[in-house]
């Protein structure tokens, strides 16, 4: 049975403005608050889907936000007026993640914008390309995949890092294909496999003298733009049919565990972990 509309986008990472229905990712029922008053957060891929919502949460509980995009300028505007009307000030950077000279150029501009201090680094930003036969997939598509899924979060937190202080929070967006796999998507599962090794590591490395806690969240099935310009109208149509719940789920589903993540409050017992609202799956790792 479909779940939405049968449709496609022939652009990565896509366009939330283009989907039908839209993804809710405005947190519109969140009350917000002030746990992350005062901090200041950088978030990859965040002008739309899970990042967006991420971004307007973080606004509604007190944070300034920088959401970093690739070319979907219209969803990055749509975005950075929703973190304006939720209180916070935001800043949008378009550029590729998977290059490491735009990753320390972003990075300097957003510390300028956040007063020199960055408190929250968000690594979402990902790309996903099928392949229905893995002796076919492309070489280019393997080295650019791996280069904006994991190599991207290598270079935006390294530059990152400089300028965060003790009880900072790192959250990365692996994906639930890390533990189970996918046929279809052997290098996409491959990089968030890697993202679940930095995660733990990162945390290990970061805690004794930095004090940083660094987490990771795997979704399952979401609707995002990364839906319908992945996969052809009837895959589409039946995303989300896979899991318990039976349903896709939406980015403000996802958000309140990167907000849990980012509050140094709520979650300052935690750190090498990864949360994951799948819709069910239970992945025991």
């Amino acid at each position: 049975m479909a779940k939405q509309p049968p449709q496609h986008q022939d652009h990565q990472p896509g366009s939330e403005a283009e989907m039908t229905p839209r993804p809710r990712s405005f947190m519109e029922d969140w009350p917000g608050g002030d746990a992350l008053a005062g901090k200041t957060a950088i978030i990859s891929g965040g002008d739309s889907g899970i990042g967006r919502a991420v971004a307007i949460g973080f606004a509604k509980e007190g944070a300034d936000v920088v959401i970093l995009h690739k070319e979907e300028h219209e969803d990055a505007a749509e975005t950075l007026r929703h973190i304006v009307e939720a209180g916070g000030r935001g800043h949008a950077i378009a550029g590729d993640i998977g290059d490491p000279q735009f990753c320390a150029r972003a990075a300097a501009e957003a510390v300028e914008f956040l007063g020199g201090r960055v408190d929250i680094l968000v690594n979402n930003a990902a790309e996903q390309h099928p392949c229905d036969d893995f002796a076919e997939i492309p070489i280019g598509q393997v080295d650019r995949t791996f280069r904006t899924n994991i190599l991207g979060m290598f270079w935006l937190t390294k530059a990152v890092l400089p300028h965060m202080p003790k009880g900072s929070a790192i959250i990365n967006s692996t994906s639930v294909t890390a533990y189970k796999g996918s046929p279809q998507l052997v290098d996409y599962a491959s990089t968030k496999g890697a993202i679940v090794g930095f995660t733990r590591s990162l945390a290990l490395a970061l805690w004794e003298d930095r004090q940083i806690r660094v987490n990771g969240v795997a979704p399952g099935p979401i609707w995002t733009p990364l839906i319908p310009s992945s996969f052809g109208e009837e895959r589409t149509s039946k995303h989300g049919s896979g899991v318990p719940m039976d349903r896709p789920g939406q980015p403000d589903e996802v958000a309140p565990c990167y907000l849990f993540l980012a509050d140094p409050l709520r979650s300052s017992y935690m750190t090498g972990q990864v949360l994951h609202p799948n819709g069910g799956t239970v992945v025991n790792g």
